[in-house]
């Protein structure tokens, strides 16, 4: 088993072509390549972490999230309204609009937005986040990371990628837990 994270999706919102400069001619395209390329990566037995704006128009987001393979792990986004996180009830869990896991001894907190400060950060839990589409610079001196689909050719990234990228960060607290 795998565990994945993404973000961002953003399914059905046309706009978001535009604004990302996302390489898709219609949303028809970009909806199918997306879920395509999750599909291709996570197996129905991986953990899948989605955090937030799954899909711009509610009525068709339920075609689209029973195509998802794998457990599914669901953040609210600022574009999840409530008849979408029903959805995210119906097919899979709910998480809220943050949570910590951990994996392989790793406390990950897992919330749609960036944060300076999260539960454990002076002890090396990360964050994992969306929402910025990546007008945020990466922060090498935090485990903060921006998991946004948009950012890796709309792949979600496995938990031994993350890994990697945490690993060459060279943490420094900025709170008083120096």
């Amino acid at each position: 088993m795998k565990n994945f994270f993404t973000s961002d999706y953003h399914l059905s919102h046309a706009n978001v072509i535009k604004y990302d400069n996302r390489p898709f001619s219609s949303i028809e395209e970009m909806n199918e390549f997306i879920i395509d390329r999750q599909n291709t990566l996570v197996d129905d037995k991986d953990n899948f972490y989605f955090l937030g704006d799954f899909c711009f128009n509610h009525r068709e987001a339920e075609y689209w999230i029973k195509q998802l393979k794998g457990n599914l792990f669901f953040i609210k986004g600022n574009h999840d309204n409530k008849d979408v996180i029903k959805l995210y009830k119906k097919y899979g869990t709910f998480l809220g609009e943050q949570t910590k896991i951990k994996i392989e001894n790793q406390d990950i907190v897992l919330n749609h937005y960036a944060m300076r400060v999260w539960n454990k950060s002076h002890h090396g839990a990360w964050q994992l986040y969306g929402h910025s589409h990546g007008s945020l610079p990466d922060d090498p001196n935090a485990l903060s990371f921006d998991v946004g689909c948009m950012l890796f050719d709309y792949e979600p990234l496995e938990f031994e990628d993350i890994k990697k990228i945490m690993s060459n960060k060279n943490y420094k607290p900025v709170d008083h837990h120096k």
